[in-house]
């Protein structure tokens, strides 16, 4: 099987500033780059934060031009990377995550499953596609969706190898919501990854510590803190190997 290397970009955003937030992520994709990773996984709405009152003002389409620096930057890194926006698709909004792929293609996946305030302002999503990287298939999810089991249930019947979440997760939350992820990969024999915010963003403080673990349940890696960084893991024949490199 070849090579694979994955990364969360644990990531703090500016809020609903996207052209700074985009400057931002190319920051993430260039560092990103030097470490041969191949997905990169942006945190819940992290090309606005978690701003849900300006959500239908700050809402992209999958065409904005505004993304094209994205689509660029795919291309020419050869990376496949999965971003956080609301998103408009002409008549609903949705929490979306935003895929740019290296062959020049786009796709959204939309958020299944909302939580408290997010119910009066998007509406739930259908999900998306299974995305391939090296051969592998890769489910998407966003935050709450990974408190339905069913939910990753699904991604591995469908064939999914890795279970990659963009979350929004404080300290309370945080215990369950990666005990959660452990032990799906367990269940399902999945990898999972969650990628977290680094800084406060509409009203929440996040927790940071952005982890995956392997097929087996075992963390990989994770972030010791709240710190902006990325947090990064290859497999290789004796398994999947992690690290953490903050932002320089």
């Amino acid at each position: 099987m070849p090579r694979l290397i994955i990364a969360a970009a644990q990531y703090h955003a500016v809020a609903a500033d996207i052209e700074r937030n985009l400057n931002h992520h190319l920051r993430f994709i260039r560092q990103a780059a030097a470490q041969h990773v191949q997905l990169l996984i942006f945190p819940e709405l992290s090309l606005t934060g978690y701003e849900l009152n300006a959500a239908s003002r700050l809402a992209l389409t999958l065409d904005d031009p505004r993304l094209q620096p994205l689509a660029d930057a795919a291309k020419q890194q050869q990376m496949t990377l999965v971003v956080g926006a609301p998103l408009n698709d002409g008549t609903e909004l949705f929490i979306g995550a935003l895929t740019f792929r290296p062959d020049g293609n786009r796709n959204a996946y939309t958020k299944q499953h909302l939580h408290g305030a997010e119910k009066e302002i998007f509406c739930p999503g259908n999900g998306g596609a299974l995305l391939t990287v090296s051969q592998r298939r890769i489910a998407l999810a966003i935050c709450a969706d990974t408190a339905h089991p069913e939910h990753v249930a699904d991604a591995a019947i469908a064939g999914a190898e890795i279970y990659a979440a963009g979350v929004l997760v404080s300290q309370a939350g945080y215990s369950i919501d990666s005990s959660n992820l452990a032990s799906y990969a367990q269940r399902h024999g999945v990898v999972t990854l969650m990628a977290n915010h680094a800084g406060p963003t509409g009203g929440w403080v996040p927790a940071g510590r952005s982890a995956i673990w392997d097929e087996t349940g075992q963390q990989v890696a994770s972030v010791p803190d709240s710190s902006q960084g990325l947090l990064i893991a290859e497999n290789r024949p004796s398994g999947w190997h992690g690290h953490y490199c903050r932002l320089s």
